[in-house]
């Protein structure tokens, strides 16, 4: 069984026309009645056109009616429009800023709005001392011809070769169409001016040795000029990619650098012996002045001691001479005889000397003889 003899007895049912079709219709429909118009009349007199007029006037009409139709038709097509993800509409109405619309399906009044889509994701870069030749995987940079851009002067008076990066992308979409004329020729000016101009601050050792520092630096200042001027971009990244002197100056940069670190060598060398020997004479010295204080107080005490004890002896004398006469003698004895190896007596009526006591119980008995 066919398919028209499954069809219902009401009939078929109509399917739902696409927006082609729709129009291929409507200008088959035209031409059909374009075609009619131009059909000779059964008595061989002027083509009459379906609704029974003769002569130019039918087809001015007619031309009149299809030019409305396609305005309106297009008016109709203009009114809606569709924003991507990663862009926003800008609307402007008789020229002047409307309203900007965010991503998705919107509608907009036909010839009195116009529509600028902007791309607010898409990372813009520039590249500034050298160019990219074949992007990918294998990219390979070309940086000759490109020493007007590159070439710097320091604050010491060097010339330096700096290559650098500057990633941005649209943050303020109307700004970016309506107040700079050109944005891509701005941001390159500004980049290049900030970049100098720190440049020109710093030594040549620095930047060398502080190349995210600086990196910084130069985004957080390029950023504060791009906004002052309402360019409508915001920095991504600023990246130096090569900082190196002139090709013409590198052997003899080379040299200097080889010096500056047989310089910094034997400084540190020196540093060090200077860390070493210094805290230790300082230390020494120092102890030589307690010690010669702690000496001097010693002696002091001393003094005063003897001076006391030797008053204390004139006071006692003074009393009982004789006492005390016989006592220091006796003192003095018992001090001065233990440190005495022989004693002898002397007498008048003797002829020799008579030994009388043996004082150093433990000595040597080969040393007691002698």
């Amino acid at each position: 069984m066919s398919n028209n003899d499954q069809q219902p007895p009401w009939g078929r049912k109509k399917r739902p026309q696409s927006p082609e079709e729709i129009v291929a219709q409507i200008i088959k429909k035209l031409q059909d009645y374009f075609s009619e118009s131009k059909k000779p009349a059964p008595d061989g007199g002027e083509p009459s056109s379906p609704g029974g007029q003769k002569g130019p006037f039918a087809v001015i009409s007619k031309v009149l009616l299809l030019v409305l139709f396609v305005i309106v038709f297009q008016g109709i097509y203009q009114s809606f429009y569709k924003v991507a993800p990663n862009e926003v509409g800008v609307v402007l109405l008789f020229g002047k800023y409307s309203r900007t619309t965010e991503p998705g399906l919107h509608l907009k009044i036909p010839y009195l709005e116009s529509l600028t889509k902007v791309n607010v994701r898409q990372i813009e870069k520039q590249e500034f001392g050298f160019r990219t030749r074949y992007p990918g995987q294998k990219s390979s940079t070309d940086s000759r011809g490109y020493d007007n851009e590159s070439l710097m002067l320091t604050a010491d008076k060097n010339v330096i070769n700096v290559a650098w990066i500057v990633q941005y992308r649209i943050n303020e979409p109307f700004d970016y169409l309506f107040k700079v004329q050109d944005v891509t020729q701005a941001v390159h000016d500004l980049s290049e001016a900030v970049t100098r101009r720190i440049i020109g601050n710093m030594d040549f050792d620095y930047v060398l040795s502080n190349r995210d520092l600086f990196a910084a630096s130069v985004k957080q200042e390029l950023q504060e000029q791009l906004n002052f001027l309402e360019v409508g971009v915001e920095l991504v990244a600023v990246q130096f990619q090569d900082i190196n002197p002139p090709e013409q100056v590198k052997p003899a940069f080379n040299e200097v650098n080889e010096a500056d670190q047989d310089m910094k060598r034997l400084v540190n060398e020196a540093e060090e012996t200077y860390n070493r020997l210094i805290p230790a004479a300082r230390g020494n010295a120092q102890k030589i002045v307690e010690e010669s204080h702690g000496y001097a107080k010693e002696r002091i005490n001393n003094a005063e001691g003897e001076t006391l004890r030797f008053l204390d002896i004139l006071k006692e004398y003074r009393n009982s001479p004789d006492v005390t006469r016989q006592r220091m003698y006796l003192e003095t004895m018992q001090a001065v005889l233990p440190k005495v190896e022989s004693i002898y007596v002397m007498d008048e009526s003797q002829q020799g000397p008579l030994p009388l006591l043996n004082l150093r119980s433990n000595q040597n008995p080969a040393k007691q003889g002698q």
